[in-house]
């Protein structure tokens, strides 16, 4: 199964994701632990993509997409793959298409977490206690998640349109937000 998984910061992706990971037997495939992974190991991509953000500037999408070329052709991607953090915008929606078509790969859905706003503010406020972070404060995750909204407004239109977008309520237990998942994507195997 082929997944990518869309949410707003703090909705749980990475959370749901390790867990989709050991259900499904796919890898989770986070596009920022790739960057920083072809980084560490001096990959071509990677010499790349560290010369662009030691310029300060972002990574681009022909970068990423060249890293996702390379790491959907891995044995372990046969079966499938989840994959979060991508796509961010339109563009990144409709190469990703292109990418998997060029590689006889079928995509299956894309799962659109959702929490409300306020309780992703709340959620990230904990986060930000616990962990000192200080991206995680009030004001910041606002901001985030505005520039989300915007940004990801078309990708959640893009599969809606292509009849590939499964929303899921993303409040409640690990448990039962992941057994809502499997139900959406997987209802053959859902379990309860």
């Amino acid at each position: 199964m082929r997944l990518v998984l869309l949410g707003a910061p703090g909705s749980g992706k990475g959370t749901q994701a390790a867990r989709l990971k050991e259900y499904l037997q796919v890898p989770h495939i986070s596009t920022g632990d790739l960057l920083r992974a072809e980084v560490a190991a001096g990959s071509p991509l990677g010499l790349q993509a560290k010369e662009v953000m030691a310029r300060g500037d972002l990574v681009s999408d022909e970068i990423l997409l060249g890293m996702l070329r390379d790491r959907f052709s891995r044995d372990d991607t046969r079966a499938g793959f989840i994959l979060d953090g991508y796509p961010r915008n339109l563009a990144q929606a409709a190469a990703l298409d292109e990418l998997l078509a060029s590689l006889g790969q079928k995509f299956d859905a894309a799962v659109q977490l959702t929490v409300d706003n306020e309780q992703i503010v709340e959620r990230l406020a904990g986060r930000a206690k616990a962990e000192g972070r200080a991206d995680d404060a009030p004001d910041s995750v606002r901001k985030r998640l505005q520039v989300y909204d915007q940004q990801t407004a078309p990708v959640i239109e893009f599969y809606r349109q292509h009849g590939q977008l499964t929303v899921v309520d993303g409040v409640g237990s690990l448990e039962a937000v992941f057994n809502r998942i499997v139900e959406a994507i997987a209802p053959e195997k859902a379990v309860g």
